[in-house]
């Protein structure tokens, strides 16, 4: 039987499995099988920009660089590079046994080889206005057009920057920025998002939208794990069940090898208070727990052109100080979370991101004391005279901004809680009507400058995600010099100079620094945990 008709007879195996109970016993193979509660909207790079997205187009393609378990960006297609002394030009050396995936639309069906002018094309395509790609954002302010791009031979590819970026391999380790191949784009068009064509360690082989996605090892992927080629599984099958408890379920009943966070509707089931596996489930599969780059917080307009921010006692820094002093963190996360997080109790930039350091970055420790004094001092004794706070939340969210309202009410900080559909929260952030609201900040990438650039007046909305409205001449200046300090540890220094302002200022009210949450059963080994929550599956095996 030709190879391509036992993958087509092997994918429709899994398909015929899909409820069936999981078993590595399908003509040998290992298919590792997990579940999305939330719909997969795209296999095309160019919109990685949600989880599903960017957890299967990891598995599809490859870019330049990518990340190790310390989050450094290492060799990935770009087996060496160097950075000219001004931090402007960077030169790429590209492996030369890097094979585009299989496809009749190539010479003999066979891929071919990846070379720089396919970078050129896949980098060019982010920054086009007619494919509109959310990954945009990732070259608009660091290059001037397409000619910033070259492909100096094929296996020669560089990248001119307008102005220094230190952060910028950091960058390019994002799934926005792997290699795609333009014959391929170029006869599907907007369809590529269904038939993607990579170079990573599985191939795309069927998908019927919110039911099965399947996967297959690619037999020609170009890593290795000592003398052993990548990937070990052979295959991996989603589902999309959008009940978490049903999703849940199939897991305890071995249907699925993976599952990912945990759910208010079953967190107890699982976890004691104290985040330890309870008795009941103690022993029957693997459960890991891990940094992820994601803060949590309550941001304030602090600008007071806005006539909300203007007329509201949160104007004034000592009021904001004192709701950061007046939430006990730990109680919230042991109660409302079963211990999945940290205390916020440094800056922004959350725990497990490289750089991070709470001995130097001094942020607020539950202290109702020090909150009723600052409150007297800012002309508010046990709240008399301060007028009541709307604080908006996402429904998600409500239980946790409950906890914080009755904290608030305990100092004498009236709180009215308004809950609004996530898109609509997120509407009225971007345009500053919103005076006290619940943010997140997921990292885009594994730097400081993607958590402090929040904070950078340039980036006030409409044009950024400044939505506190925050502003200091002297915060910009650090950020700016950030850009051409090319010594790891003295920007990081910056970093933490920049974030210690932005909590004096206490525009934010920093809540919890996030955790990773990931079921496996017993029989899966060599899965990565890592802060960006990133699902690298080559080195995973399942006995």
């Amino acid at each position: 039987m030709p190879l391509i008709n036992k993958n087509i007879f092997f994918a429709l195996c899994i398909i015929a499995l899909c409820g069936c109970k999981n078993t590595t016993e399908n003509n040998g193979k290992k298919v590792f099988t997990l579940n999305f509660d939330q719909s997969l909207t795209t296999l095309d790079p160019a919109f990685a920009r949600n989880q599903p997205a960017i957890w299967m187009i990891n598995q599809i393609f490859n870019g330049l660089v990518q990340v190790d378990e310390q989050l450094n960006a290492v060799p990935c297609i770009a087996k060496s590079w160097e950075v000219a002394g001004d931090g402007l030009n960077y030169t790429f050396h590209l492996r030369n046994d890097v094979f585009f995936h299989n496809d009749p639309l190539f010479k003999n069906g066979k891929g071919r080889k990846v070379i720089a002018a396919d970078f050129v094309y896949s980098f060019n395509r982010l920054i086009d206005p007619k494919v509109a790609s959310s990954g945009g954002w990732i070259f608009s302010d660091k290059v001037k057009d397409v000619h910033n791009f070259i492909a100096v031979n094929d296996s020669t590819f560089q990248v001119r920057l307008t102005k220094p970026f230190p952060g910028f391999l950091n960058l390019l380790t994002t799934q926005y920025c792997s290699v795609v191949p333009k014959e391929i784009i170029t006869y599907y068009g907007k369809d590529f998002r269904s038939h993607p064509i990579g170079t990573g360690p599985f191939k795309f082989k069927y998908w019927k939208e919110e039911e099965i996605l399947v996967l297959l090892k690619n037999e020609n992927y170009w890593e290795k794990d000592g003398n052993t080629r990548l990937p070990y599984l052979d295959a991996v099958k989603a589902s999309f069940i959008s009940d978490k408890q049903s999703a849940f379920m199939n897991f305890i009943k071995k249907d699925l090898d993976f599952f990912n966070s945990v759910d208010g509707s079953y967190r107890d089931d699982i976890l004691t208070k104290s985040g330890h596996m309870t008795s009941k489930y103690k022993g029957k599969f693997q459960l890991i727990k891990g940094p992820y780059l994601c803060t949590e917080y309550l941001g304030i307009l602090v600008d007071t052109t806005q006539s909300i921010a203007k007329n509201s006692p949160l104007k004034y820094k000592k009021v904001r100080q004192a709701i950061n002093y007046g939430i006990d963190k730990a109680k919230l996360i042991k109660y409302l979370r079963n211990s999945i997080g940290v205390p916020a109790t440094s800056g922004f930039v959350p725990k497990g991101m490289p750089g991070f350091d709470s001995a130097v970055v001094k942020g607020y420790n539950y202290d109702p004391a020090k909150a009723a004094a600052l409150l007297k001092s800012a002309g508010f004794p046990n709240g008399k005279g301060m007028s009541e706070l709307t604080l908006t939340t996402s429904t998600t969210y409500k239980d946790l901004i409950e906890f914080i309202q009755g904290e608030l009410t305990a100092l004498g900080i009236r709180v009215k809680v308004d809950v609004a559909p996530s898109a609509s929260l997120r509407e009225l952030m971007s345009k500053n009507e919103v005076n006290f609201f619940r943010g997140s900040w997921i990292a885009d990438f594994p730097d400081q400058e993607n958590y402090l650039s929040v904070f950078y007046s340039k980036n006030k909305v409409p044009f950024g995600p400044n939505y506190t409205g925050y502003f200091n001449k002297e915060f910009d200046r650090l950020l700016e010099s950030t850009y051409f300090e090319r010594d790891l540890k003295k920007r990081n220094a910056i970093f933490r100079q920049m974030d210690n302002m932005v909590i004096e200022n206490a525009s934010i009210v920093p809540i919890l620094y996030d955790q990773s949450v990931v079921m496996l059963q017993n029989n899966i080994s060599g899965y990565p945990i890592n802060p960006l929550s990133l699902m690298i599956l080559k080195r995973v095996k399942k006995k």
